[in-house]
């Protein structure tokens, strides 16, 4: 029995919240069980500096990433000048796993930046960050397409990210703060819709794993995406 007494097949309640922020192209307050985070989507025109000096064209897509202060259990403080690398190595995830569903050309000389806030932190807080990013940009996107800015919208598929493991030797999907402390391995899988892969995650924390438990939680991963994928959907498109 996991500790939130969950299948081993079941989500967390999700719910996604949109338009939250009224000065934001975009927006979207994700909640994934006890974890929350807002995610906004802001676009600029303009390439960036790197782009231009090299001559490149077509647009960009980064993110950020931070925790409030008091999104965990312990205060967290607002040191400016001391670098958070676990922050650092999750934006560049979100950066990553938003600009493989985005034609860049499409975009043209623009930069979308998402900014992800964690207001409340129970585990899984980077594929929270993804699955509500792509919802903010999708609807970022969606405005300058109906103001008639862009000729279309340059979102390639549909994104969403979640977490799988081996809890207690059962392989599990959307691990809370409880399970993640205490995986045999732990995983965070970023899937389009349709299957495809765009970056996985995977380390066995006590012990190598196997090939049988990675199937296991591939498949597990490819299910609970195509379940937020839909709820993407039904929020975008409804």
């Amino acid at each position: 029995m996991r500790p939130s007494a969950r299948q081993n097949n079941q989500l967390r309640k999700v719910s996604f919240e949109v338009n939250v922020n009224r000065y934001a192209e975009g927006s979207c307050l994700i909640k994934m069980g006890n974890t929350h985070v807002l995610c906004t989507a802001s676009i600029e025109n303009g390439r960036p500096t790197w782009k231009r000096q090299q001559g490149l064209g077509g647009g960009w897509v980064t993110a950020d990433y931070a925790m409030l202060p008091r999104a965990t259990h312990v205060r967290r403080g607002r040191d400016s000048n001391k670098t958070d690398f676990r922050a650092v190595e999750i934006k560049r995830l979100v950066g990553r796993a938003l600009r493989s569903v985005v034609d860049l050309d499409v975009l043209g000389e623009r930069q979308i930046f998402i900014d992800c806030d964690v207001l409340q932190a129970d585990g899984g807080t980077r594929c929270a960050s993804i699955t509500g990013g792509f919802v903010a940009m999708y609807l970022a996107c969606e405005k300058l397409v109906k103001c008639g800015e862009m000729r279309k919208n340059p979102i390639t598929h549909f994104l969403a990210a979640i977490s799988v493991g081996v809890h207690n030797g059962n392989v599990v999907i959307d691990l809370d703060y409880d399970e993640d402390c205490h995986a045999e391995v732990d995983a965070n899988f970023v899937v389009a819709d349709g299957g495809a892969l765009v970056e996985v995650q995977a380390t066995g924390e006590s012990k190598p794993f196997t090939g049988e438990q990675m199937d296991a939680m591939l498949k597990l991963a490819k299910d609970g995406v195509a379940a937020l994928i839909n709820l993407q959907k039904q929020v975008v498109e409804g």
